[in-house]
C-alpha cells in the first residue's frame, strides 16, 4: 500500500525474507516456536507477498521474484529449513502456472552459500561463498530481460560448493 501510494504502481516485487533455525528432526534441542516462526516467514510470508502483490502486478505485466535456495532441490542438515525452501520452489511454480496469459514473469532465485548475516550462529559449510552483489546481479539479469523472456529459475552457487 505504501509503495502504491508513493509510486502509483508495482513493476517488480521480490519476496526475499527468510531465515533458518538449524535444529534437526531427531535429537538436539526441541525448538517448536523457532520452527513455527521459520515456516511462517519462509513459506507463509512468500505466499502472502504473492497474494497481496499479484493483483497489482497484473496491471503492469510485472515481475514477481521469490527467494528459494539450493536446498530447495536437495536436503540439508537443517531439514525443516530445506523443506521450507522446497515449499517456496512449489509456490514459484504454482504462481507461474496460475499467471499464464497475464504477462507476469516469475523468477525463483536459488542461492547457495552467500556471505551474509543469514548464517548467524549456524556454522557455514567449509566452502567458498558468494557475495550479496553476486545475487543482486542475477536478480538484475532476470528483471532486465525483454518482456517476452521469463527466466524461471536461477540456481547460483559459489564454485566448489558441493551438491
Amino acid at each position: 500500500a505504501t509503495t502504491l501510494e508513493r509510486f502509483g504502481r508495482l513493476d517488480v516485487v521480490f519476496a526475499n525474507a527468510g531465515f533458518s533455525k538449524g535444529s534437526p528432526f531427531y535429537g538436539g534441542e526441541d525448538k517448536p516456536d523457532e520452527w513455527k516462526q521459520m515456516v511462517l516467514t519462509n513459506v507463509f510470508g512468500a505466499a502472502a507477498t504473492a497474494r497481496l502483490s499479484l493483483p497489482e502486478l497484473v496491471k503492469t505485466a510485472g515481475h514477481f521474484l521469490i527467494s528459494g535456495s539450493v536446498v530447495g532441490h536437495i536436503t540439508s542438515t537443517r531439514n525443516l529449513y530445506s523443506a521450507t525452501k522446497w515449499a517456496v520452489t512449489g509456490i514459484a511454480q504454482s504462481i507461474r502456472n496460475e499467471m499464464v496469459g497475464t504477462g507476469i514473469r516469475v523468477t525463483l532465485i536459488e542461492p547457495g552459500v552467500v556471505d551474509t548475516p543469514f548464517w548467524g550462529s549456524v556454522p557455514k559449510p567449509g566452502t567458498p561463498e558468494l557475495k550479496a552483489d553476486d545475487i543482486a546481479r542475477a536478480v538484475m539479469y532476470a528483471v532486465s530481460q525483454p518482456p517476452h523472456v521469463d527466466v524461471n529459475d536461477i540456481l547460483i552457487r559459489p564454485v566448489g560448493q558441493p551438491h
